[in-house]
């Protein structure tokens, strides 16, 4: 499946706030589940609608509301039973979007986004949005994928600590989650680099110089994703919202230390793939030059051959030697001479 490179939008002049129609791949109604939990139970049950949502969850509950696809009438019911802005609900539809955090009073809107290799080899993006309440936390998800599987097995374990906090520790979770989602996909490039980089270094070609050419384009991609989710890491622990207890800043500053590790290899890679290429076009230039040496060579030793072969292929009759017996042999004998002296001092000159 061939990925966007840049962010879904509506026609110049569309009003502010219009839902987008379902992305790529996610058509479909879409899915919904609720989760809710205490520091001893913990429930997971899917849900028809969003009008159930606010009967299932207990006083002193926490809960984990899960949207799979961007239904357009399951995102314009946010609007109406959570009181969602339309300006949010338009950057949840329109994925591509920086990931960022924004503060709307009640509740704290957040996007992350995630690469990872597809099953074709290629890199795929994944938009998370999510909307922080004081009990409630809110995911909307393009596609349905197992990138939040570890931090659903850490709630449904029996004994989690998880469970013991609110729901802004498991927000923070699930980008700390999204963000190490970078780490095996760099590990891939990683290898990836090191293949190429053994080519090179021993027989390098087109092929291999097509293959860094795209992992460079990769590297590009991932490197536009995790700038602004570092500056988001870094919003959310310094952001005053009491949505996000002090208790729960410490962690957030853990996703920031990962985000900037992230940048850091992102940047070496770089560095990497760019000496690569300096390595592969000094390479072909090498190459040309040894070409260019050779035949210069060869056709210098050519160049006093030609003059004797075209000074007695005139065939004058008063010329010298044209009816001499051992004329031809001498001839022969005076080339090879000549050639063997020439080839004998370039070589003793370095030359060849």
């Amino acid at each position: 499946m061939r990925r966007r490179v840049i962010k879904r939008f509506h026609p110049p002049g569309t009003t502010p706030g219009t839902l987008a129609g379902p992305v790529e791949g996610a058509a479909g109604p879409a899915r919904l589940s609720l989760l809710t939990y205490t520091a001893e139970r913990v429930e997971e049950r899917p849900i028809a609608a969003l009008s159930e949502v606010a009967a299932l969850i207990r006083p002193g509950e926490q809960a984990w509301l899960r949207i799979v696809g961007h239904e357009t009438s399951v995102l314009g019911e946010l609007a109406g039973r959570f009181g969602v802005h339309p300006l949010v609900l338009e950057d949840v539809a329109n994925v591509g979007q920086r990931p960022k955090v924004e503060e709307y009073g009640q509740y704290l809107f957040v996007i992350t986004e995630v690469l990872r290799f597809g099953r074709n080899g290629t890199l795929e993006e994944d938009q998370v949005s999510m909307l922080l309440f004081d009990n409630l936390l809110i995911t909307v998800e393009e596609r349905e994928s197992d990138l939040f599987k570890p931090v659903l097995e850490r709630l449904r374990a029996q004994g989690s600590k998880m469970r013991q906090y609110g729901v802004d520790y498991l927000a923070y979770a699930l980008v700390d989650t999204a963000v190490d989602h970078y780490f095996p996909t760099l590990e891939r490039v990683g290898e990836q680099i090191d293949q190429v980089e053994d080519v090179l270094l021993d027989k390098p070609d087109r092929k291999s110089f097509e293959e860094l050419h795209r992992i460079k384009r990769d590297l590009l991609r991932v490197r536009k994703a995790t700038w602004p989710l570092r500056e988001m890491a870094s919003a959310l622990t310094r952001t005053e919202s009491a949505l996000i207890r002090e208790g729960t800043r410490v962690w957030l500053r853990d996703v920031y230390d990962h985000a900037v590790q992230v940048i850091d290899i992102v940047e070496t890679f770089r560095e990497m793939t760019q000496e690569l290429a300096d390595l592969y076009l000094s390479s072909v230039s090498n190459r040309m030059n040894e070409i260019m040496k050779v035949l210069t060579v060869i056709a210098t030793i050519f160049m006093p051959l030609t003059f004797i072969v075209g000074i007695y292929g005139m065939n004058f009759h008063n010329m010298p030697e044209l009816a001499w017996r051992w004329g031809y042999p001498a001839v022969w004998a005076v080339m090879l001479l000549v050639a063997g002296g020439m080839a004998w001092m370039f070589r003793r000159r370095g030359w060849l």
